[in-house]
């Protein structure tokens, strides 16, 4: 199993002139030492007018600037959204083919369609159409890769033959993944053969089915790129201390914080309801977890807050299920100050990721197909 850093790029109130730069700045010099210690991936989602919860409407920015400062780390779009009110497929395939180039073929293209009212909203974008603008999306996508030239006539985009330029440092192209939140996605990335990209609030029981029915249906998928990414990779929270109570206290903080955001974000969408967001990428545990603040002072099963020998445990049991990579979010609202955030990084490091280092070898030598 491969372990990676994901990014929201939450920034609390009360903001001043230096709020976004310096949470900004705080997250590169993270990816930085990530890079050094041996982390795999660092992801960034795209998201828009999300005040507190998420100021990073144009991750692939941000992830050019982790790329040209450092050397392994993968760099991931966790997603770029892929409905035309917000991107343009064209223009989305120029960027993500620049940022694969100055990365040096670093790049995990991850795709989506937004998951709350108030992006969508602030589009005008109907919440109705955006499974199937992201559908035929993802299939015109590598083909503007692969293609010398490339014409098309379709419902949500159309254009004329053209050379899309530049094209990826990775032949045939960066491996691809889809955001998959709401119920079902994980079958819709298996039967196109994209990699499952997950925020996991599920139980052991239900993710390892998911995984089971994602590797079955993902061997007779009919591919819409140049190869089969057959992985899985589930979101996941960090704060890794010497003494697990204190690091679960803390760790608890963070999420706390994350699932108040959440849940307001989650209330939004039921002010609005749309049958094709059922969860709208955010599930009732949400909720749960948000409202009842004293049921939180320990950790949830599967959550990697606490000392080494517990997360070595709770990793070890999402191994079981079958998942291949974890990105961690290693902070909410900047909760958690920096100092505290990097020594977590390099205990993590040293003692935990030894643990995973035979699962980490097969995972280097396969994943595409």
């Amino acid at each position: 199993m491969k372990f990676g850093i994901f990014y929201e790029l939450s920034v609390p109130r009360p903001w001043d002139g230096e709020s976004e730069r310096a949470v900004y700045m705080n997250a590169l010099e993270q990816v930085r030492l990530a890079d050094e210690v041996g982390f795999d991936q660092v992801w960034a989602v795209e998201h828009h007018f999300l005040e507190e919860y998420s100021h990073c409407s144009a991750p692939e920015l941000f992830l050019t600037a982790c790329a040209m400062q450092t050397k392994q780390i993968n760099v991931g779009h966790g997603i770029v959204i892929c409905v035309p009110e917000f991107n343009q497929p064209i223009r989305i395939a120029e960027r993500a083919a620049v940022l694969d180039i100055l990365s040096g073929g670093r790049l995990q293209f991850g795709t989506g369609r937004s998951a709350t009212w108030t992006e969508l909203g602030g589009f005008g974008a109907n919440p109705d159409e955006t499974k199937k603008s992201w559908d035929e999306f993802v299939h015109c996508i590598p083909k503007m890769w692969m293609q010398e030239r490339f014409s098309y006539e379709g419902k949500y985009f159309s254009m004329p033959s053209r050379a899309v330029l530049p094209k990826p440092y990775q032949k045939p192209h960066p491996p691809m993944w889809v955001a998959v939140t709401s119920p079902g996605t994980e079958l819709d990335a298996a039967d196109r053969g994209i990699g499952s990209l997950g925020v996991t609030f599920t139980s052991f029981a239900e993710q390892e089915a998911k995984v089971k029915e994602y590797r079955r249906r993902i061997q007779n998928c009919n591919p819409v790129g140049g190869f089969v990414n057959n992985q899985v990779n589930t979101v996941n929270f960090l704060y890794c201390h010497e003494d697990n109570e204190a690091g679960a206290k803390t760790g608890m903080r963070m999420i706390q914080h994350f699932n108040y955001l959440a849940a307001q974000l989650d209330m939004a969408k039921e002010a609005y309801p749309a049958k094709s967001y059922p969860s709208a990428g955010l599930l009732p545990s949400l909720r749960r977890q948000a409202s009842s603040p004293g049921e939180q002072n320990a950790a949830p099963e599967g959550i990697a807050v606490g000392n080494p020998a517990h997360l070595i445990q709770e990793l070890k049991k999402w191994e079981a299920c079958g998942v291949d990579r974890v990105g961690f979010m290693l902070n909410a609202a900047e909760i958690i100050p920096q100092q505290q955030v990097l020594d977590s990084l390099r205990l993590f490091a040293k003692e935990v990721m030894p643990a995973f280092a035979d699962s980490q070898a097969t995972a280097a030598s396969g994943g595409a197909s």
